[in-house]
């Protein structure tokens, strides 16, 4: 059995790019929540900083995300990344200790 991966990633825009890179991010939500081995996939957005965006995601197995990550989608999302992001996205891994919540 595969072991569940969370992914948590913090997005930062380019200054004047805020709504645009809002409105690039929340065009992923529908697809990638569709796909084979999400179990969710959250956008959120900072209340004090329009520029912050962070992701929470939980995936089946890294075997999911990896697929995820060469999707349409996803690429053409990368293929804007240097027009729309100050930085570049900042993923970290995670694996669930506590058992599963409600």
């Amino acid at each position: 059995m595969s072991e569940r991966l969370t992914v948590v990633a913090r997005i930062r825009a380019k200054p004047g790019k805020e709504k645009e890179t809002h409105a690039a991010l929340r065009a992923l939500l529908a697809p990638t929540q569709a796909e084979a081995g999400c179990l969710n996939y959250d956008m959120h957005e900072s209340l004090d900083d329009p520029a912050a965006f962070l992701f929470y995601e939980n995936w089946e197995s890294r075997a999911h995300l990896d697929a995820h990550i060469k999707t349409p989608h996803v690429q053409s999302f990368f293929d804007r990344a240097s027009e729309l992001l100050a930085e570049p996205v900042e993923i970290k891994f995670y694996r669930m200790v506590s058992p599963p919540g409600k």
